[in-house]
């Protein structure tokens, strides 16, 4: 029998939201408590990505790992804020050396914080780095920048792992990290054995990529640290709860997550903005195991004759009749 997918999300879906229009924030402002009781409220919920610092600021890393024992919670990873107003102009890729020491400075801080609180891995969404217009910067050096600035990084703690979460756009115009096959090749450069990839649906969408195809190649090169799910129109990061857009995506997603052995907790990246955050999570955890009920009705053999030939029609009636648990094509 299949095991169950383990599910988890970021810290900040409990959090409140801010975009350039509403600046106060939609919701209130919540501490770190507020925010991880929260999460302890949604069903089969138990692994979240924490961002270094806390939300409470100046609250000691032991803290939140007893607010995470008592609420029967675990840390997944931890996100340093790499991407704040100070890193304007970058993180990694900052023309100015002493950010460039703050940026090393402050992912040290998620590692210790890792330790303690017993994350899986650190991330690096470094969302500032990249450029803005054309002629701005010299390609190279912002390559180098990434590929030294990360290698450090790696190499200083080989007995942790870390992990990219690659994006096209948002905060930065154009991102360094912006597509799985790039960052495939940041990390082959970098040499680290412990440097993988958090692989992020919605980020793979808006990349023009077919999440799925992404997905089995990151894991072809054995760099699949983490697998994330949300949906978007593919024009921007809309962080959506599951198969509100994509469905038939979705459903292909949860087969290839199958066909590998997937066993490590599946995440939701998700910024419920107008939503009530408890709600559209346990969505996305109901759909994920919908979906997953529905997936195990497909006659993989059938399905791989039909892939084998591109019968584009024969895979979308298998999709379909497994869907509506009828053979009605």
């Amino acid at each position: 029998m299949t095991k169950p997918f383990e599910f988890g999300t970021g810290i900040w879906a409990f959090g409140q939201f801010v975009d350039r229009y509403a600046a106060d924030g939609y919701g209130p402002a919540r501490t770190t408590r507020d925010m991880l009781e929260t999460a302890a409220k949604v069903p089969d919920l138990v692994h979240l990505d924490i961002n270094v610092p806390f939300a409470t600021e100046g609250l000691p890393a032991i803290e939140v790992r007893t607010m995470l024992d008592d609420l029967g919670l675990k840390c997944r990873a931890t996100t340093p804020h790499i991407y704040m107003r100070e890193y304007a102009k970058g993180a990694f890729t900052n023309p100015d050396a002493a950010t460039r020491g703050k940026v090393r400075a402050r992912v040290e801080e998620a590692i210790e914080a890792a330790r303690v609180l017993g994350a899986s891995f650190v991330k690096f969404w470094p969302g500032q780095d990249g450029y803005d217009y054309p002629g701005q910067a010299d390609y190279m050096q912002l390559w180098d920048y990434t590929i030294d600035g990360i290698r450090e990084i790696c190499s200083a703690h080989p007995d942790m792992q870390f992990a990219i979460e690659y994006k096209p756009k948002e905060p930065r115009v154009r991102m360094t990290l912006a597509n799985a096959p790039k960052t495939l090749l940041a990390i082959q450069e970098t040499g680290c054995d412990n440097l993988g990839i958090v692989m992020d649906f919605g980020h793979s969408l808006d990349a023009g990529e077919s999440p799925t195809e992404s997905l089995m190649m990151i894991h072809r090169y054995g760099k699949l640290v983490s697998a994330e799910l949300n949906d978007n129109w593919r024009e921007w990061d809309d962080d959506l709860p599951v198969a509100s857009v994509h469905l038939f995506e979705t459903m292909e997603y949860i087969l290839a997550l199958r066909s590998i052995g997937w066993e490590k907790p599946v995440l939701l990246d998700q910024f419920p903005f107008r939503e009530d955050p408890v709600g559209a999570i346990s969505r996305s955890i109901k759909t994920i195991q919908m979906l997953d009920e529905v997936c195990a009705r497909i006659n993989l053999a059938e399905l791989a004759a039909a892939q084998s030939a591109q019968d584009a029609l024969a895979a979308q009636a298998i999709f379909w009749n497994a869907l509506l648990d009828s053979k009605r094509f």
